[in-house]
């Protein structure tokens, strides 16, 4: 799979409560990026990419109390469907590169928690969702998250690929770090993961931590670069560290999508 176009003007956007660097919260916009890619699975009309929700907004469904701004978007996309600027969710996949999770009030820098909740919203109103966990989420004890993870049409991967109606997506999680600190896995372990994720030749890596870009200011991992194939590599989906130009192509030919505090939508080119 390759992004053939990406849109740089937002389509549309939704204003969020997030954490403030110096303490407090600040007001901050979530675009939403159209994009076209040159293959989709038969059925299925575009995929809603995004990741680093870690934030807060009043929900409508609940009488304007904050939820989790995942939570909000989830309902927001399927409405825009409803209103036909977006196709009909039931025809749209749902890919997440995580960290989903966001203190209550906003307020708390890098909040841990859990991010059931979302995975669960956009599973109410899209055909399906994949993705990986983000150092800051958690998916409940160890039996509700392997409860979590047998639910149909919910998929959380790690070091895995799963073929989804003909599109083989692949997944790693967590980030490269202490091993004995939260949403971290030491550089060795982390490469294995992602060489088991590789090896069933994905159409679209999910990662949370990418890979960075040599010659630029876009950050990320060396060793995840290094790790990518040359050739027949598949799109690379990611955020943790932000990027304020969402797409590149790394010396090898891949394409990354870093989706830190973004959404965007790729569609089949007509």
């Amino acid at each position: 799979m390759r992004i053939l176009t990406l849109d740089t003007v937002p389509m549309h956007a939704w204003r969020y409560l997030n954490a403030a660097p110096r303490g407090g919260t600040e007001t901050q916009l979530l675009p939403l990026l159209r994009g076209t890619v040159d293959t989709l699975p038969e059925g299925v009309e575009a995929l809603l990419v995004t990741s680093d929700l870690q934030g807060v907004a009043p929900h409508p469904r609940q009488e304007g109390a904050v939820a989790l701004l995942g939570e909000v978007l989830a309902d927001a996309l399927a409405l825009l469907g409803e209103e036909d600027t977006l196709p009909p969710s039931g025809h749209i996949g749902v890919v997440l590169a995580g960290d989903l999770y966001s203190a209550p009030g906003a307020n708390v820098r890098g909040a841990s928690g859990d991010v059931r909740s979302v995975w669960w919203a956009f599973a109410e109103h899209f055909r399906w969702v994949v993705g990986v966990a983000g150092n800051h989420d958690t998916f409940g004890s160890p039996r509700e998250q392997a409860r979590f993870q047998q639910q149909p049409g919910l998929h959380l991967l790690d070091g895995g690929t799963i073929d989804l109606e003909g599109l083989r997506v692949g997944g790693v999680g967590s980030i490269m770090g202490r091993g004995d600190k939260q949403g971290r896995r030491e550089e060795p372990d982390q490469l294995r993961l992602l060489e088991d994720a590789l090896s069933h030749s994905p159409d679209m890596l999910v990662l949370h931590q990418g890979p960075d870009v040599p010659g630029t200011q876009l950050r990320g991992s060396t060793a995840i670069r290094l790790a990518l194939p040359e050739r027949e590599a598949p799109l690379v989906v990611c955020g943790h560290a932000h990027w304020e130009t969402p797409l590149a192509t790394l010396p090898g030919g891949a394409q990354v999508l870093n989706v830190d505090s973004r959404v965007v939508l790729l569609q089949r080119a007509a």
